[in-house]
């Protein structure tokens, strides 16, 4: 236990921010980002951004869709898995990635591997030997992409299975003091993900953002599934667009009334779900099953209870005051 006792008079190296949304934290050192969606809605595309930002000059500005990522100013080396897409496929990917950095060509520091070949074993043991290789030659990583975390497990539905995957990506994320981006292909029911793999993720990650297609089919909107500090329904709705110019940009954030009409439409869903076995429930009863149902803290809970009676959505038991019952939703 002696080298894992917490010394208070040398406290740790506070942890460096590299991926935020309007100042909120996403993606930092020594944890997982969950990245979800379905299919064609703009997540490889949105990671490339991810890695364009990671890669590009310090002084050069692109467009990242929305996100603000730190700059790799020591060239810490740059980690890109993909899991299912062809090799085609995966270089196509890689010229768009150099076009939004506005480089020429690839850095020496910026490694790409389609994994699509080897077995699911294979691929989990070739990423922890090339991360323990990179970090001693490039002096640290910046930055881990596992495009397809799914297709690193047998199935995604085994519980056994999926607690061990992401028990030892949190444990390379913290011994290599990287943020590892993981994308999981699964669609989210509301603000949970599916699935035993897509729950441990949810527990484990420091933040987790879903991709997924407006009601206009060219646009994808961004929305904050978790966040660990705050209230995921409180950060911005991104969109991004295909664009002329032959690739996807930011076309700003949703108007603050798009945000107001998720969180009512999100907490709905949640008070029909804690409502619909029980008539009657107390205020710190409604509180703990918030805090279980969207995996938020007893601050953000209380929070959204306050909106839910601003909205009505729920209603004082006329009967007993102690008690709230569902409104008329």
């Amino acid at each position: 236990l002696k080298p894992c006792e917490v010394d208070f008079n040398n406290p740790p190296i506070k942890a460096e921010m590299i991926i935020s949304i309007n100042d909120v934290p996403l993606g930092t050192q020594g944890n997982l980002f969950g990245i979800t969606g379905g299919e064609g809605t703009g997540k490889s595309n949105y990671v490339g951004s991810l890695i364009a930002g990671t890669i590009r000059h310090a002084d050069f500005s692109i467009d990242t869709l929305g996100t603000t990522i730190n700059p790799n100013a020591d060239n810490k080396v740059v980690l890109l898995y993909d899991t299912e897409q062809s090799e085609v496929q995966l270089y196509k990917n890689i010229g768009n990635i150099l076009r939004r950095s506005k480089q020429n060509k690839m850095p020496d520091f910026f490694k790409a591997y389609c994994l699509t070949s080897m077995s699911r074993k294979e691929r989990l043991q070739a990423i922890v030997q090339s991360m323990d290789k990179f970090y001693y030659q490039y002096g640290g990583i910046q930055m881990v992409v596992i495009d397809g975390i799914a297709d690193l497990v047998r199935c995604a539905n085994d519980e056994a299975e999926s607690v061990g995957i992401i028990d030892e990506l949190y444990r390379l994320a913290g011994i290599y003091k990287t943020c590892i981006v993981c994308v999981l292909h699964f669609v989210p029911n509301g603000m949970k993900l599916r699935g035993h793999l897509g729950s441990e993720l949810q527990r484990k990650a420091a933040a987790i953002l879903s991709i997924e297609k407006d009601d206009d089919p060219q646009i994808s909107v961004i929305k904050a599934l978790k966040v660990r500090d705050g209230s995921p329904l409180d950060v911005p709705l991104i969109q991004f667009a295909w664009k002329d110019i032959e690739m996807h940009a930011y076309v700003g954030e949703k108007p603050k009334e798009e945000k107001e009409k998720r969180k009512e439409t999100e907490l709905i869903g949640v008070a029909r779900s804690i409502f619909n076995n029980q008539r009657h429930s107390t205020y710190v009863d409604l509180c703990e099953q918030i805090q279980a149902i969207l995996d938020v803290k007893e601050r953000t809970a209380k929070s959204y209870i306050k909106f839910m009676r601003d909205k009505e959505i729920i209603l004082k038991d006329p009967s007993n005051a102690s008690y709230f019952i569902i409104g008329l939703i």
